[in-house]
């Protein structure tokens, strides 16, 4: 099972989720581990999801035509939409509140 390091707000959380899962879907069914995710309509178009990844990202897809239109040149600086992922590896993620990405 994939382990999820999860950094926000100074803090650091770690868990495990099933293979092929998507972090969004399970913060929703209240599933996920870590509560303090924030996500917003889960399709891609609002970008309150986005998280930059500190390690696992060679196991990750190529970004999608969601996450490029939402996240431009941040993609080159290792952000992604949580909900655009199916996470399969381990990973370590960092989500900052929207008003300190720039």
């Amino acid at each position: 099972m994939p382990t999820i390091t999860f950094h926000k707000n100074g803090q650091t959380h770690v868990g495990e989720v099933q293979e092929n899962t998507n972090l969004v879907v399970r913060a929703g069914i209240k599933q996920f581990p870590f509560p303090h995710l924030t996500y917003g309509c889960g399709m891609g178009k609002c970008a309150k999801c986005a998280c930059r990844v500190l390690e696992g990202a060679e196991h990750l897809p190529a970004a999608n035509w969601k996450e490029k239109k939402q996240l431009g040149e941040r993609l080159d600086q290792g952000w992604r939409l949580t909900c655009q992922l199916w996470i399969n590896q381990d990973i370590v993620l960092e989500q900052v509140e929207t008003q300190e990405v720039q």
